[in-house]
C-alpha cells in the first residue's frame, strides 16, 4: 500500500484545498488556527481530530470533539483506519482521504480549487485532457522558509571580491532613508514594490496590510491591498487566504512552488494546459506585531525566484515594518497633539471669565494696562474691589503675563480659615504639631516657590498671622507649625481685599506696616455697575457658555430682558450676573430669555444702599472719594482751617492731610484772610 496520501477538503459545496499527508508527521484538524488543517466551521471543535500513520496505515482519531466525527455515515469511536475514498464529515465540512488525487474527483461536474488559488482558479474535470492535468496536479510545495534574513547581517565576499550582502545592504539602506521620508503609506508601498521589482525574479508584487489598530488573530481575509503591480500583461492576482494566514500566524517568509493560479495569469506548459506560479510571501512585522505581508509571484518559467529572492523580500518587509511603525507613531503623536489642543480650547471655554477678562469699557482697558505694567515687575500687588468683581481673575492675569507664568499659581482665601488653620495653610506643619496633624504638610509658601501666591480677603487675616506674614514678605525665613527648621521661598505675593484697609488701620484691625508692604502696586477692579457697557457682552458670553454646557439653543435676550440687565445695579457684580444667566438658561421655556426668566434681588449694592435714612436725612449715593472730600472740608471748617487739629481729629498725619487738600483742591474753599 502506498504511503503517499492526501486529504482533499470540501467546505460547503466547493472543494477548497488539498493537504498532503507526510509519513511520520501527525496532522490535527480543527477550528483553532494552530491546527495544520483549519476548518472555519462553528460545529467544529477547536482541535477536532488527528490523522497519523500507525503500523503502516493512516489512522483517524477523534479528540473528544463536541459534535463527533463521521466517516461515511458511521460515527468514529476511538481510532479508525482510513481507506482510499473514505469521506470524513466534520460539521458541514468534508475531507476525502485518497492515495491518488484522481480518486477524489470521479464526478465529472466537480470543480477543483487548488491551494493558493482564488475565484476563477479552477478547472472542470472529466475532459479529454484529464490525464495531462492530473499528472501536473502536484500539491503546493513550500521549498524554503526564513525567519530572519541574512541580508541584514554582516556577510562575506563573493568570488569577485565584492560582497553581495554588502550590495544588497546598501540598497536596503537607501530604501530605508526613502521610506522614512515617505509622506504616507501608499508612497511607502510604491517605494518597496519598486525595489522588489528590481531585486527579485518575479513579475507581480503587492503590499497587503491589516487595518490600523487591528486586534485579534489575523487572517488573509483581514488584509487590504495597499498597492500592487505587474510587469506582465496580466493584472496582479491576490494571495490565497490560506497561505496569507499561515505566513502571518507563523511569522516566517516562505518560497513555494507549484502554486496554482488564476487561469488568466500564468505561463502555459508545452501542451498549453497548466498554469503554475512560484510564490514568495514575507510577513511585514516589527517585534511581535504583524502589520501585513508582501506577496510576490512569477508566472514566467524563465523567471523563477530563488532563496536569495526570499532573503531580499524578507529584508524589505522588515525595513517596511520599521518605517510603518515609525509612521504610525508620528500619526499617533499628531493625533494626540490635536486632541490636547482641542481639550485646551474646550477647557478655556469652560473656564470662561476665570481665564479671560471680558469687556471693552474704558475702565476695563485701564485695568488691563495696569495689569501689564504690574506683570513686568516682581513687586507685591494689592487688588481692591467689591466681592464678585473678579479679583482672582486679575491676579491670574498678572501671573500669566509675568516671568513666573511657567511656574505654579497658588490661591488661598484667608477669610475661610481660623487663625490656627490659616497658619498651617500658609507655612505648613510638622507631624504631631497639633491634634489631627498625622503627616507633614507643605504650606502654600513652599508650594508656590518660584511662582505666585494670591491671598484673597487679606483684610480678614488676624493680627498674629499678619506679623508672621510681614516677616516672610520682608525676606525672612519661616518655620512650619511645630517645626524648627528655617525655610525660605521665592514667591511673588498678590493680595486682594474688598475691605477698606485704611479704616481697618484707623480702628486697629490691620497692621499699618503690613499695609504699606502690600501697597506697592494697586489695581482697583471696578464694580459691574461702574461699567454698564460690558454687561451685554458678559451676558452674551455666559449665555454661549451655558448653552454649550446644557445643550440648550437659546438665541439671546428679549428687549425687555436686555433693558433690565442694563438697569439693574448688580450688587453681586460679575459673579451674580453669571449665576443669573445660568439660572435663566436652565429655566427658560422659550427661544429667548425674557424678563420673567431673570431672577434679580433687592439687595443693596456695597456703594449704594438705596433710600436709607441716616440721622433723619435721606442718604444720597456717592463715591468714597466724594465722601472723604466733604468730610475733610467739613472738619477744616470746624477747626477754622487749623491743619494740626484737623489731622488729629481725622487720625492722619499732617503731611497726609496736605496731600489730600491738594488732591481734592480744597485750598480754594479756605476762607480768605483780610
Amino acid at each position: 500500500m502506498s504511503e503517499l496520501a492526501y486529504l482533499v477538503i470540501r467546505e460547503g459545496s466547493k472543494w477548497s484545498d488539498v493537504f498532503p499527508l507526510v509519513p511520520g508527521q501527525s496532522v490535527t484538524i480543527g477550528r483553532a488556527p494552530t491546527n495544520q488543517v483549519v476548518l472555519k466551521d462553528e460545529r467544529c471543535s477547536r482541535t477536532h481530530v488527528e490523522v497519523f500513520m500507525s503500523a503502516g496505515r493512516w489512522t483517524l482519531r477523534d479528540l473528544d470533539s463536541r459534535n463527533g466525527t463521521l466517516v461515511g455515515n458511521r460515527l468514529v469511536k476511538g481510532d479508525w483506519v482510513l481507506r482510499a475514498g473514505d469521506t470524513i464529515r466534520i460539521g458541514r465540512s468534508q475531507l476525502v482521504f485518497v492515495h491518488q488525487l484522481a480518486e477524489a474527483f470521479s464526478d465529472s461536474s466537480t470543480v477543483v480549487r487548488w491551494p493558493g488559488g482564488d475565484q476563477g482558479n479552477s478547472r472542470r474535470r472529466g475532459s479529454d485532457d484529464d490525464s495531462s492535468v492530473l499528472a501536473a496536479c502536484e500539491p503546493t510545495t513550500i521549498t524554503h522558509r526564513r525567519g530572519q534574513t541574512k541580508f541584514l547581517s554582516p556577510g562575506g565576499e563573493d568570488d569577485s571580491g565584492v560582497s553581495k550582502i554588502g550590495r544588497v545592504a546598501a540598497k536596503l539602506c537607501r530604501m530605508a532613508f526613502e521610506l522614512a521620508k515617505a509622506p504616507n503609506v501608499a508612497a511607502m508601498a510604491d517605494l518597496a514594490l519598486n525595489g522588489l521589482s528590481e531585486g527579485t525574479q518575479t513579475d507581480a508584487a503587492a503590499l497587503l496590510l491589516l487595518p490600523r489598530g487591528f486586534r485579534g488573530e489575523p487572517t488573509g481575509d483581514d488584509l487590504q491591498v495597499i498597492a500592487s503591480r505587474s510587469t506582465s500583461e496580466k493584472r496582479y492576482h491576490r494571495v490565497s487566504n490560506a497561505l496569507a494566514s499561515t505566513v502571518m500566524r507563523q511569522g516566517e517568509a516562505v518560497l513555494a512552488r507549484n502554486v496554482m493560479g488564476d487561469s488568466t495569469l500564468g505561463s502555459r506548459d508545452s501542451k498549453g494546459e497548466i498554469y503554475t506560479t512560484s510564490v514568495i510571501c514575507a510577513p511585514v512585522r516589527h517585534g511581535h506585531r504583524v502589520f501585513g505581508l508582501i506577496h510576490l509571484y512569477s508566472t514566467n518559467a524563465e523567471r523563477v525566484p530563488d532563496p536569495d529572492d526570499l532573503e531580499f523580500t524578507l529584508a524589505v518587509a522588515e525595513t517596511v515594518a520599521v518605517a510603518l511603525n515609525n509612521y504610525n507613531r508620528r500619526q499617533e503623536l499628531a493625533e494626540n497633539l490635536t486632541q490636547v489642543r482641542t481639550e485646551n480650547i474646550q477647557l478655556r471655554e469652560r473656564l470662561g471669565v476665570q481665564t479671560e477678562i471680558i469687556g471693552h469699557s474704558q475702565v476695563i482697558k485701564q485695568v488691563t494696562e495696569e495689569i501689564a505694567r504690574a506683570a513686568a515687575t516682581n513687586s507685591t500687588v494689592l487688588i481692591r474691589g467689591e466681592s464678585g468683581v473678579g479679583k482672582e481673575l486679575v491676579a491670574r492675569a498678572v501671573h500669566s503675563l509675568s516671568p513666573r507664568s511657567e511656574k505654579v499659581f497658588v490661591c488661598l482665601n484667608c477669610a475661610a480659615l481660623s487663625e490656627e488653620l490659616l497658619a498651617s495653610e500658609l507655612f505648613g506643619h510638622e507631624r504631631g504639631a497639633f491634634t489631627g496633624a498625622t503627616d507633614r504638610k507643605i504650606g502654600k509658601f513652599e508650594a508656590a516657590h518660584k511662582g505666585t501666591l494670591m491671598l484673597d480677603e487679606i483684610g480678614e487675616m488676624s493680627q498674629g498671622i499678619q506679623a508672621k506674614f510681614l516677616r516672610v514678605l520682608e525676606g525672612h525665613p519661616f518655620e512650619r507649625v511645630g517645626g524648627s527648621k528655617p525655610i525660605t521661598a521665592d514667591v511673588r505675593v498678590i493680595a486682594a481685599t474688598n475691605r477698606d484697609l485704611e479704616k481697618d488701620i484707623a480702628e486697629g484691625r490691620f497692621r499699618r506696616d503690613l499695609y504699606f508692604r502690600l501697597h506697592v502696586l494697586e489695581i482697583v477692579m471696578p464694580a459691574l455697575r461702574k461699567r454698564p457697557e460690558d454687561i451685554t457682552e458678559l451676558a452674551d458670553y455666559f449665555l454661549k457658555k451655558y448653552n454649550a454646557e446644557t445643550g440648550r439653543k437659546i438665541r439671546g435676550f428679549t428687549p425687555d430682558a436686555a433693558e433690565q440687565l442694563l438697569s439693574y445695579r448688580w450688587p453681586g457684580n460679575v459673579r451674580e450676573l453669571k449665576n443669573v444667566i445660568e439660572r435663566a438658561v436652565v429655566l427658560c421655556r422659550g427661544q429667548e430669555i425674557d424678563q420673567t426668566d431673570l431672577l434679580l434681588t433687592n439687595v443693596a449694592t456695597a456703594g449704594d444702599t438705596g433710600d436709607v435714612r441716616l440721622g433723619g436725612k435721606v442718604f444720597l449715593p456717592s463715591s468714597l472719594a466724594d465722601l472723604e472730600r466733604r468730610h475733610i472740608l467739613a472738619t477744616l471748617h470746624h477747626t477754622g482751617w487749623n491743619k494740626s487739629r484737623t489731622a488729629g481729629i481725622l487720625g492722619i498725619e499732617r503731611s497726609t492731610l496736605d496731600r489730600k487738600i491738594r488732591r481734592y483742591q480744597l485750598a480754594d474753599e479756605a476762607p480768605r484772610r483780610r
